[in-house]
């Protein structure tokens, strides 16, 4: 056997196998590629595979075949099949850990939903935001929960799988993911409990804050700067609205460990709690 081809660990349905290529667990998906396949069977590498998806760290392979021993055949290829079509229609390759993290969530989601529980998603319209992409494809992806399992999927769970598929796509720091969701969510609170009123989660002036919440995390967390030649002028004319964006800059500069949040920043923020106020009153 050559090193670069495959030898068969388990071929779970005709289309998806799992595999080895020098110690390397190897996720291979292709139509009729596990046809008879066993156990030590050789599929050559120059095969027309769909798509090989591969497991590398020795941490994640350990959790990998753990997984393996707890999650149905059923289930597993699902969830492959969904990484798949996620990973197609991105057209990028997604980070190993999405074969841990993801077939672990969806595999106890659906015990859960089975027997009548329901975790609600705190965080789902700020997901919806923040990562509209990813929101669509986990809509498809429950979609074909719904379809294979004649399962009724909470709509809280669209958002639980697209901050996994936006984890997938930054290095598998779904922890990262969370806090984005987090801080966003923490933010309008503090504003809702200054100005005593209610924002509207589902009107344009929100989605476009939380976008700016979250480009504005990510231009401090890169160190890239920008000049507010407005500064002064959106202190005098804005100041309560200034005031608060201070509150917020201190959230933020505590979340992400820094100093503190630019005063051009800042300015920015405070036109955007301007314009949900006003919106309230």
């Amino acid at each position: 056997m050559k090193n670069s081809d495959y030898r068969v660990i388990k071929a779970f349905n005709n289309s998806v196998v799992l595999a080895l290529e020098e110690n390397k667990e190897r996720i291979l998906i292709a139509k009729g590629i596990g046809f008879g396949k066993k156990t030590g069977d050789i599929i050559k590498h120059d095969t027309p595979f769909e798509k090989v998806f591969t497991i590398d760290d020795a941490e994640n392979s350990g959790r990998f075949r753990q997984l393996l021993k707890q999650v149905s055949d059923d289930i597993f290829i699902l969830c492959e099949n969904i990484i798949h079509m996620v990973s197609s229609e991105l057209g990028e390759e997604l980070d190993e850990k999405i074969h841990i993290n993801l077939v672990d969530h969806i595999a106890f989601m659906i015990k859960r939903v089975s027997n009548g529980d329901e975790i609600v998603n705190p965080f789902q319209i700020e997901v919806a935001i923040l990562y509209k992409r990813e929101f669509e494809l986990a809509e498809k992806a429950v979609a074909i929960l719904e379809d294979s399992t004649k399962l009724q999927i909470p709509d809280g769970e669209i958002g639980f799988i697209a901050m996994h598929i936006h984890s997938a796509r930054n290095n598998g720091k779904l922890s990262q993911t969370i806090k984005s969701a987090f801080l966003s969510n923490s933010i309008i609170e503090l504003i809702e409990e200054n100005t005593n009123t209610e924002i509207d989660r589902q009107s344009l002036d929100y989605a476009r804050f939380i976008t700016h919440v979250r480009f504005t995390v990510e231009r401090l967390m890169s160190n890239a700067p920008i000049k507010n030649e407005l500064l002064d002028a959106i202190k005098e004319k804005y100041r309560d609205s200034y005031a608060l964006a201070e509150k917020i800059g201190q959230i933020i500069a505590s979340e992400l460990a820094i100093k503190a949040v630019p005063e051009d920043e800042l300015g920015y923020l405070a036109i955007h709690i301007e314009k949900l106020r006003n919106r309230e009153i």
